[in-house]
C-alpha cells in the first residue's frame, strides 16, 4: 500500500486530503507541523509527502531541508496558497518535484500523486 504524509497546520485540509486518499486505498499519515512530519517520516517511511509551505512552527522550506537530511529520495509535492517564485525555486533546489496551489483541486492533486507514485515504482 502506498503511504502518503500530509503536512499542513490546517487540520481541516489534512482531514480533507486524508479522507480523499484513504478512499482511494492509500495509507495516509497527517502532521500538523514540521517537527511532527519529521517524526512520522522516520517511523513510517512514506512514499510521498504533500508539504504545505506556510506553517507556523516551521515553514515548508525549513521542513523540506530537514526531510532531505533524513531521506534524500522521498518524493515531495509542495502545496501553497500563494505562488511565490522564490519559495518555488528554493523548494525545487531541495528536490521538490511539484508545486500545487490552494485551493486544492482534487483531480489535479490525485493526478500529481498518481504520477509521482508511478514514477517512484519505475526507479
Amino acid at each position: 500500500m502506498i503511504k502518503i504524509l500530509v503536512v499542513d497546520d490546517e487540520i481541516d485540509i489534512c482531514d480533507f486530503v486524508k479522507n480523499f486518499f484513504e478512499e482511494r486505498n492509500f495509507r495516509v499519515f497527517v502532521a500538523l507541523g514540521g517537527s511532527e512530519a519529521l517524526r512520522i517520516l522516520r517511523k513510517e517511511k512514506p512514499d510521498l509527502i504533500l508539504l504545505d509551505i506556510k506553517m507556523k512552527e516551521m515553514d515548508g522550506i525549513q521542513t523540506l531541508e530537514r526531510i532531505r537530511k533524513l531521506d534524500k529520495n522521498v518524493k515531495v509535492i509542495m502545496v501553497s496558497a500563494v505562488e511565490d517564485q522564490d519559495k518555488m525555486e528554493a523548494a525545487k533546489k531541495l528536490g521538490a518535484s511539484k508545486y500545487i496551489t490552494k485551493p486544492l483541486v482534487l483531480e489535479e492533486l490525485e493526478s500529481a500523486v498518481k504520477a509521482h507514485v508511478k514514477e517512484g515504482k519505475n526507479v
